[in-house]
């Protein structure tokens, strides 16, 4: 019995910690089919997790919180695709940059505003109120890896019901990119823009809008972080997942229904390595803690290296479509 609670704890905490995983590379997804790499996840979530807690901080609503998060994220997505659509940019250095500037700017705002070393105060729930600035802390052993409480965490399911939303949520997305006439036209895009614009239908307002969907899904992964996982915003706390998904969205070579399943690997690995804290391991004894912690991004590589094969992208990403006269 002890054995399977800890199990049914694990694939819990999986789904948990793949929740913003599954988001930010469905939002990667939408941008590389319509032909615009984005390395900037990264910052997009961080900004949004940012703007999620200081304002359900500021004004005590979780979705005021979310909406916050939705515009900042929308916004710097607006600002890659200036640089990399209008402007013809290189992508790769616009998403990088994203990524620095929002690293720096949410440090330094945070400290400016609530002056508690870069980190938000707690804001409110609906379900429940936090009844101070403090962050909620419960009962938890230190090897357990669900999240402690949020402040509209995620109330407790068993874990079928937990994979079916998530299987749904892929379902619609899929539907969305293959069976719509704009899931069409967004992956005609990233493979043969010539031949869309000879159509009639314009290249520049298609990744546009996939830029912008991309927008709302890292608003969405942002917010669940220092919204539902944490009580509010702690610097640095996306730790590399804008990363991971944007490995677990090559890994699933870009196809929608694998990436759900690469990012509940790779939020499997993460919870283990939780799990795995100062426990000792049979022939090895106790392991530190910083290669538990080391764990999910070694495996990531190692992944990716020896596992995926030949990953083929979109054949227009990355290239600024310039429109022949």
């Amino acid at each position: 019995m002890d054995f399977f609670h800890v199990l049914v704890v694990l694939l819990e905490s999986t789904i948990r910690v793949s929740v913003p995983l599954v988001f930010a590379a469905l939002a990667g997804l939408f941008t590389e089919r319509a032909g615009v790499f984005d390395i900037g996840l990264e910052g997009k979530m961080l900004g949004a997790a940012f703007a999620a807690g200081a304002a359900a901080a500021v004004t005590q609503s979780v979705w005021v919180g979310l909406g916050a998060a939705i515009l900042v994220s929308v916004a710097l997505s607006l600002v890659h695709g200036y640089a990399s659509i209008t402007q013809r940019g290189n992508q790769i250095v616009s998403g990088v940059a994203i990524n620095f500037i929002v690293a720096g700017s949410t440090v330094i705002l945070g400290e400016a505003w609530f002056r508690q070393g870069g980190r938000t105060h707690a804001g409110a729930c609906r379900r429940r109120a936090v009844p101070d600035d403090q962050l909620p802390r419960r009962g938890h052993d230190p090897r357990d890896p669900r999240p402690r409480a949020g402040l509209c965490g995620p109330p407790v399911r068993p874990f079928p019901a937990h994979l079916s939303r998530l299987r749904d949520g892929a379902d619609q997305l899929v539907d969305s990119l293959y069976r719509t006439r704009f899931g069409l036209r967004l992956r005609a895009v990233g493979e043969n823009p010539g031949a869309v614009d000879t159509a009639g239908i314009s290249v520049i307002w298609l990744r546009y809008r996939a830029v912008i969907c991309c927008g709302i899904l890292c608003g969405f992964a942002g917010a669940y972080l220092s919204l539902a996982m944490t009580a509010g915003f702690v610097k640095g706390m996306t730790a590399g997942k804008g990363y991971i998904a944007l490995a677990a969205l090559i890994f699933a070579k870009w196809r929608p229904l694998n990436i759900m399943f690469a990012c509940l690997l790779f939020g499997f690995l993460d919870a283990l390595a939780i799990r795995l804290q100062g426990t000792p391991l049979p022939l090895v004894g106790q392991v530190p803690v910083q290669l538990m912690q080391a764990l999910p991004y070694i495996l990531t590589v190692i992944l990716l290296a020896g596992f995926i094969g030949k990953a083929i992208p979109p054949k227009a990403g990355g290239v600024p479509y310039v429109k022949e006269r």
